[in-house]
């Protein structure tokens, strides 16, 4: 039946003037179209209603809920099949319920990812259509991804509520006001401290609601208003501080929504800069990388849409800058090279060709919408796309052969082939013949057809700039049989995907007649024409090769004897590849070729017998893809003859013995294949076919029974079931004069032309005579079985359900499901295998529709790949192949069957759940599995069945039945427990259910190997006083729960968990419930006290009292600026720390009431203040153990809500602590102390002055007891106590920490330990405390002349800190903190001693002894002490002192040694550390001109272990900053220079060191291998060799080794390829073999280095 696609249905809707928004294209394909229009408007009109009365209602739960997923389901089946008006009225619906204040963050997920649907595709509404205010949803994102109550156990959010949440803003952002940029604005730039965490949080922010879609109009109020602020910021910030990826991910869409509205040419020298770093490539000798450099690279998905956006316009600046990104990282891609950086370069390669191709679509071919079009003069040119390719094209070569990455350069390919095939595709096809010719690396084979497959289009398309691509089709065909190897199993498959893609796109039809009928071909059709007579030798080639796999993988050949002789998973992949390649070739083929094919199949399969099990299915299921191709063709082979024989040897043998005739066998299992094709062609066959199920069905030989069953299985499906009846690439068939143009052609979804079988009434009546001769004696047998009549044996018991089992599967889609009486249960418990088939049967009976769900989610999965791999994004609008968009259509229709029809929930389903249940707690584990898994996904697809199950499933829990039936009680706990990715009957979103199943699992015990996980457990809706009582009736019944005496203690601790996943922060805890937990603080079990301490916690901040805050003006306190501006200024000085300002009356605090009767209660209780004491106090886990967060919460909130009520009975307490040196105790008044600061925030001046009289002494008593187990728990304290404190209000602890952290009085390690509790405090001030930096500094001065290591390494981190606040960021006033030059010029003063010495070596003990005094001494302490800082502080602040850098250079090359030794001292490690982390940092052009002078200054040092870290530390720095570099001409010239001249070093290191720095040059293209630089390097080599053996000049000799060395960089700079310079560079080197030492150990090394990459 052939449906005329080209017609639609809803002519009488567009006469009433309902045009819809986008419907789903595939609906009017389906063989029932004209049905789905009235049921779409009856469902669409049943869901308005329904759903604007559940909200007008205020029933978010279940109604709202119920009606939004079938307005999900609706978008699945019909599109956007409503107005424009309806689209804006369901967004505005969503979009007021997704921000209702105090949500179910659960349902809040589920209406997101309904408007996220609605709002998918943009070009359907504009921003004229639809606004959103911005405001409510940036609230509820502030609520969710920064929430206050969630880590106190107060609101669950489920793991993805993230990512929904971040997906749903950038959904709405588009149709934010225009107002709305200044808003956020307004909101957010006073959070640019980046200094602080916040900052991180407000460019995270601006990245994900800035809106930059915006009319050309509007852009004045939208990127206008930031994009300079930010630009320069980002451009004032060198060492990618953690918020600067966010920072170039919104620059990225910015630059791709306004391709050629925002001038990028001032900043393309820097962007790619800043890319190229991001990489992360190892460069240089040490091939060290800065730690935070690896953790903040940006992002490249976003990378590739900024260097997208910037390509074309005039003079296409940075297709130049991207080519010499290529150039300089295309070795890394080379297969012998990995490491971590290679994913992230894998992914840029991948995603750049593709990300091109989407611009090339929207700006040739995509529909035009509302959406501002890209500028005609920025649009990409022919010759911008040749370009871009060549520079893609080295890279993508390289990486085809990837041991990892093969598939991303395949992907690369694809995109690129699309973009340029006349430039891809020669290079690919030359590599792949040489594959197929090489039969020693089966990878390089794997590597080139996976690329060709994805090109596959490309090539066949006679659309294009490469016709030439076509004639490679038959060749290539060919080429790829030997591929199918029985051997290999990886080849083999790839080549049948090969084999399958190009004959999917190429009919298999000889045309070798056509040029004497069509005088008009082309000669490249011509050659095409004559080339297909190559067709059916190829396919009987292929289906010989076919053969001799299926011989090699008989079971007999694969297997021992005592081996299984079931299919592995590895035969049945092959099987699967084969059966699908031979499909689609005979599907292509012409009806000539076919005929052959056929009958060369049909000979194979019937002249051999074959094992059922892996070589036969293997033989079936070619025989049943030839039969689907022609079935009346097929049909009239295979069925009679394989009925003769069944019905041969069924008159001769006995029919009731175990083990039948293989031939009998074998003929059985062809038979079953082949009738898997058109319903239509069986009728004539219908009395054989019956005959031969009626002898089969009930043998007693189980193999032989079971193929019968599937033979009727497969008959009831073919007449049955609605599919497509063919899949050729072009519709109508292969009968036009010249297939050879139908080559590649796109299939045409409004003239697709599909072939649908539909079963006729003959059909139907067949499938009934069937079951009623078949199924219906087989009820009868079961249920006279079970009513005892006639009780049948456990064998043929299971070949009756096996038989009702196949005939549900084959006929299921005409049967209904009947409510009635069930009669399927045996007697017997033990026979499982029955069991396995009746738990079968009634999964059939509930969910299956035609199909299963699993097979249609897998299929669909397979379709979305292959669609990735074929489709041509490039033209877009579905032009896909015709054979996938009938797959599609397919699926689209069973989507239909299941979600339709397979909702409604009957009384029939209930008995079914039931008979579920009763399996689920079965003596047998396999059975209670089997049925569990069924059961689940039963409760998950008919809503509200589960309330059906809870009573029973806690009927099972009852203590009495526990003791009778053990298996019942597991049965039951894991029904609870639930599947993985199911519904969780002990966590379902209702009152009554958790209501009836929290106390029943409590009352009855759960077995410690099965636990809750916490996440799982939804926090339930309250939508009325309803169900605010059922909430506190859980609370109590838990309570009384725990009120037993007789409770078990897993028991115990079980509820207690339960209990405390039900604090809220909408509701107050019940007091009863509050007594519990503030009782369980002091409980035995240490597991109780943890939850209590949290849940206590949790409680108090349930309990605090709301505080007035008064809004203050800065320019109401001193005077301020109306200009933007950061740093220190004037509007922000009050807030800064000064000693001589700070508070010190009672008017500056305020004072608050307290009071919760039961916790005061028990807090002002000394017995209990001691017992509570003793626990913190006690040691949980030796050595691991650590300050804990959840006991800091609980102290906090004591302090807070109660004031010093509960000081008097801890203080004790925490006075004996302290001077306690035990971990135990020194961490548990770390807690209490940090807890007393934090809590103390809002107390009077008066409580808080007589606190610090306390606390003062008794930190000063704990830290002189300090502990290298505690020292990093006081830190921690210390900043916690600190953080987000105004540090006038601690102006007691913060003078504390500054008393003479360096008295040296007790040690190294207590000097270090107190520096590093100071930083802690200091460090969460940021800028608000310069005067107590600018002491420090002073206090750290005279002391840096330390001689232990700790203490250098922990003031090296110091004063990285203290210099932190010294930035130069645009628009900034002067700091007032610390700034680095001045230290610098303080400490080169000191270092003056060591200035003068031509290299410095460290001859300093590291012991204080008498004499150590001098000033050299003192300098080298001093020199190691700047080392630490100059490590410490590489890559954490966010500018570079270059110039104060440049100072301390010389220094660093005077020490760092020339080899990597770990054995050196600890000066020339961090020398060598510091200048590797130096040559990384990040250079602005000002700063190259002194770089260089200083580098050159050093280059002709007396130290030849200076000149040659010169040379290392140019090396990095060129790679890291060389796109900057290449902007300055006259800086490449001087380091060019730089290098030459010490290419003519007289040391051999440092000739050799810049050898190889000419060489990474080269490589990466930093200056070109022209004609100058060859002649002056041929000039220095051709010295006379005679002249150098007889005379000893050795200035000649070095000139020669270094034109030597020169040619040999040229060389090793293009290691995987020969460029035309090279052979006469090798010519000229290979002169010099023979020359003196060291020249002829170079030549001979070049030349071995240099083979030996080209054949890795």
């Amino acid at each position: 039946m052939a449906v005329d696609t080209a017609q639609t249905d809803d002519t009488e809707a567009q006469k009433e003037g309902f045009v819809p928004q986008k419907e789903i294209v595939y609906n009017a394909l389906l063989p029932y179209t004209d049905r789905l229009d009235p049921e779409a408007d009856a469902l669409l009109a049943e869901i308005k209603a329904n759903l604007s009365r559940a909200v007008l209602l205020r029933e978010l739960w279940p109604g709202t809920a119920f009606w939004c997923r079938k307005l999900f389901s609706f978008l699945k089946l019909y599109g956007r099949r409503f107005s424009k008006d309806d689209h804006i009225l369901f967004v505005k619906l969503l979009y007021k319920l997704v921000t209702l204040p105090n949500l179910e963050p659960y349902m809040m997920q589920t209406y997101a990812r309904l408007l996220i649907q609605l709002l998918k595709k943009k070009e359907l509404l504009s921003r004229d259509d639809l606004q959103l205010p911005w405001r409510p949803l940036y609230d509820l994102y502030e609520k969710v991804v920064y929430s206050k109550t969630e880590h106190l156990g107060l609101i669950w959010f489920p793991n993805s509520v993230d990512h929904i949440l971040k997906a749903l803003v950038k959904s709405c952002r588009l149709y934010f006001p225009a107002s709305s940029t200044q808003e956020m604005l307004d909101e957010w730039r006073p959070q640019l401290c980046v200094f602080d965490v916040v900052m991180q949080k407000a460019i995270s922010n601006m990245e994900l609601f800035l809106p930059t879609i915006l009319p050309v109009k509007e852009h004045g109020q939208g990127f206008q208003l930031w994009f300079d602020e930010l630009m320069n910021l980002w451009l004032s910030v060198q060492n990618q501080p953690s918020w600067e990826g966010h920072l170039v991910n919104l620059f990225a869409r910015l630059a791709n929504d306004n391709i050629g509205y925002v001038d990028w040419t001032p900043y393309i020298s820097t962007i790619f800069t800043r890319i190229l770093r991001s990489l992360n490539l190892p460069v240089g000798v040490s091939r060290m990388v800065a730690p935070r450099y690896l953790t903040n690279s940006y992002d490249p998905g976003h990378l590739v849409l900024w260097i997208t956006a910037l390509l074309g316009g005039p003079g296409n600046p940075a297709q130049k800058e991207l080519t010499c990104l290529f150039n300089s990282i295309a070795s890394f891609y080379h297969p012998s090279n990995h490491g971590r950086w290679q994913a992230r370069l894998m992914r840029l390669l991948q995603r750049l060709p593709a990300s091109v191709v989407r611009r090339v679509h929207r700006e040739r071919h995509a529909a035009p919408c509302w959406i501002t079009l890209v500028p005609e003069s920025q649009r990409l040119t022919d010759e911008d796309l040749r370009e871009f390719t060549q520079s893609l094209l080295g890279a993508a070569l390289l990486a085809m052969y990837s041991k990892t990455g093969s598939t991303d350069a395949a992907y690369a390919l694809q995109n690129l082939a699309l973009l340029t095939p006349e430039l891809i595709l020669p290079p690919v096809l030359e590599k792949t013949y040489v594959a197929m010719e090489t039969l020693t690396e089966p990878h390089t084979l794997t590597a080139t057809l996976s690329c060709m497959i994805g090109m596959a289009r490309s090539l066949v398309s006679a659309n294009n700039n490469y016709p030439e691509g076509r004639a490679h089709v038959v060749p290539l065909l060919m080429g790829s049989l030997p591929g199918v190897d029985p051997n290999d199993f990886s080849k083999c498959m790839i080549t049948f995907q090969f084999i399958a893609t190009f004959t999917t796109l190429v009919p298999l039809v000889d045309c070798s007649s056509a040029p004497s009928d069509h005088p008009e071909l082309t000669e490249i059709e011509r050659d095409l024409c004559f080339a297909s007579a190559e067709f059916e030798d190829f396919v009987l080639q292929f289906l010989d090769r076919c053969f001799a796999l299926i011989d090699s993988s008989t079971l007999e050949q694969t297997r021992d004897e005592t081996e299984t002789d079931t299919q592995t998973q590895l035969e049945s992949l092959v099987e699967l590849g084969l059966s699908s390649t031979v499909s689609t070739i005979l599907t292509q083929c012409s009806i000539q070729i076919y005929k052959v094919a056929l009958q060369k199949v049909y000979n194979f399969a019937t002249s051999n017998i074959f094992e059922t099990c892996v070589s036969g299915r293997m033989v079936a299921d070619m025989c049943r893809a030839a039969a689907k191709c022609h079935p009346s063709e097929s049909l009239r082979l295979f069925v009679p003859h394989c009925c003769s024989v069944i019905f041969n040897i069924t008159k001769s043998e006995e029919l009731n013995e175990e083990n039948l005739d293989k031939e009998l066998l074998w003929n059985l299992q062809l038979l079953s294949e082949v009738t898997r094709v058109d319903g239509q062609h069986l009728l004539k066959y219908c009395a054989e076919l019956e005959k031969v199920l009626r002898l089969c069905l009930r043998v007693q030989c189980k193999r032989a029974y079971t193929l019968a069953c599937s033979l009727l299985e497969h008959t009831l499906r073919s007449l049955s079931l609605i599919y497509p009846t063919e899949y050729r690439s072009t519709a109508g068939g292969f009968d036009t004069d010249l297939p050879i143009r139908d080559w590649g052609r796109d299939g045409d979804v409004s003239a697709l032309g599909v072939c649908w079988h539909v079963p006729s009434e003959e059909e139907q009546s067949f499938v009934f005579e069937l079951l009623q001769s078949l199924l219906k004696p087989e009820l009868r047998r079961i249920q006279e079985h079970v009513s005892g009549g006639h009780p049948m044996s456990r064998e043929e018991l299971l070949q009756s359900l096996a038989i009702v089992q196949h005939s549900l599967l084959g006929a299921g889609s005409l049967l209904r499901l009947l409510d009635g009486p069930r009669n399927t249960h045996t007697h017997s418990e033990d026979d499982t295998k029955s069991l396995f088939v009746i738990i079968k049967i009634f999964s059939d009976l509930m969910f299956f529709r035609g199909t299963h769900k699993k097979e249609f989610d897998s299929r669909w999965k397979s379709f979305t790949l292959v669609k990735k791999s074929m489709e041509n994004r490039l033209l877009g609008r579905k032009k896909h192949i015709r054979a996938l968009l009938i797959d599609r259509v397919l699926l689209q229709h069973e989507m239909r069957k299941l979600v339709v029809e397979g909702c409604e929930y009957k009384v029939i389903h209930q008995d079914l759940l039931c008979d579920l249940l009763l399996l689920s707690t079965s003596t047998y584990s396999q059975v209670r599995s089997r049925a569990q898994n069924v059961l689940m996904t039963a409760l998950g697809t008919y809503s509200f069945s589960y309330r059906d199950i809870i009573p029973r499933v806690v009927q099972l829990l009852v203590p009495e039945h526990i003791t009778a039936s053990q298996h019942q009680f597991k049965g039951a706990l894991y029904c609870l427990l639930g599947a993985q990715s199911g519904l969780c009957l002990s966590s379902v979103r209702d009152w009554d259910g958790i209501g009836e199943v929290w106390p029943a699992l409590v009352r009855c015990g759960l077995s410690p190997t099965m636990t809750l996980e916490k996440p799982s457990i939804g926090r339930q809706y309250f939508s009325n006083g309803l169900f605010v009582r059922k909430y506190e009736k859980l609370v109590n019944d838990l309570l009384d729960c725990l009120e037993d005496r007789d409770l078990p203690w897993k028991f115990e601790h079980m509820c207690a968990d339960l209990l405390s996943l039900l604090l809220r922060d909408d509701h107050p805890l019940p007091p009863d419930a509050v007594l519990y937990f503030t009782q369980g603080l002091v409980h035995d079990s240490i597991s109780i006290r943890k939850v209590a301490i949290l849940a206590v916690a949790g409680i108090l901040k349930q309990q605090k009292r709301p505080r007035l805050k008064i809004t203050v003006k800065p320019s109401d306190i001193s005077e301020s600026s109306t200009l933007v501006c950061a740093g220190d200024r004037e509007s922000n000085r009050w807030l800064q720390y000064n000693s001589s300002q700070v508070p010190l009356t009672e008017q500056q605090w305020d004072t608050q009431p307290y009071g919760e009767k039961i916790i005061y209660e028990y807090f002002t209780d000394s017995e209990f203040i001691d017992q509570l004491i003793e626990f913190l106090s006690l040691e949980e886990r030796k050595g691991k153990d650590s300050f804990n967060p959840r006991r800091f919460c609980l102290f906090k909130g004591l302090f807070r809500n109660y004031g010093d009520a509960f000081l008097p009975l801890l203080w004790p307490h925490l006075e004996s602590l302290s001077a306690d040196p035990h971990e135990s105790s020194q961490r548990c008044v770390c807690e209490i102390t940090a807890g007393l600061i934090r809590g103390s925030k809002l107390w009077s001046f008066g409580k808080v002055e007589r606190l610090w009289q306390l606390l003062c002494p008794m930190i000063r008593t704990a830290l002189a007891n300090i502990t290298v187990e505690t020292y990093t728990d006081w830190g921690t304290a210390i900043a916690t106590a600190c953080e987000g404190r105004d540090p006038r209000k601690l102006h007691w602890l913060l003078e504390l920490l500054m008393e003479s952290p360096l008295s040296g009085e007790c040690g190294s390690f207590r000097d270090a330990s107190l520096l590093y509790v100071l930083q802690g405090g200091l460090a969460q001030q940021q800028w608000r405390v310069s005067e107590l930096l600018h002491r420090l500094l002073g206090y750290l001065e005279p002391k840096l002349t330390q001689v232990y290591k700790d203490v250098r390494e922990r003031i090296g981190s110091v004063l990285t800190y203290i210099f932190m606040i010294d930035v130069a960021l645009p628009h900034t006033h002067p700091t007032s903190s610390p700034h680095v030059a001045e230290f610098v010029a303080r400490v080169l003063d000191r270092l003056k001693p060591l200035t003068s010495e031509p290299e410095i070596h460290n001859h300093v003990h590291e012991e204080n002894t008498q004499g150590s005094n001098d000033e050299r001494t003192q300098a080298v302490k001093l020199l190691k002490t700047v080392l630490k800082w100059l490590m410490a502080s590489a890559g954490r602040t966010f500018t570079t002192p270059v110039q104060q850098q440049l100072q301390l250079l010389p220094l660093l090359f005077k020490i760092a040694p020339v080899e990597i030794d770990e054995s050196y001292d600890e000066m020339k490690q961090d020398a060598r550390t510091c200048l590797s982390l130096m040559s990384q940092g990040l250079l602005y052009p000002e700063h190259v001109p002194l770089v260089l002078a200083a580098l050159e200054e050093m280059a002709v040092n007396r130290s030849w272990h200076a000149r040659f870290s010169v040379l290392t530390y140019l090396q990095i720095m060129v790679f890291y900053n060389l796109f900057t570099l290449l902007s300055l001409p006259k800086e490449v010239l001087r380091l060019k220079a730089m290098v030459m001249q010490l290419l003519l070093d007289e040391q051999l290191e440092v000739r050799d060191m810049a050898g190889t720095t000419l060489s990474g040059l080269l490589q990466c293209h930093f200056f070109p291998l022209d004609c100058g630089l060859h002649s002056e390097l041929q000039t220095s080599v051709n010295l006379c060799a005679l002249f150098l053996r007889m005379m000893s000049l050795v200035s000649d000799l070095v000139r020669r080794h270094a034109g030597v060395l020169g040619l040999s960089a040229c060389i090793l700079s293009s290691p995987y390829d020969v460029p035309d310079w090279m052979p006469q560079i090798l010519m000229e080197l290979s002169e010099h073999l023979n020359d003196p030492q060291p020249i002829e150990v170079l030549t001979h090394y070049i030349k071995l280095q240099r083979y030996s990459s080209l054949f890795l």
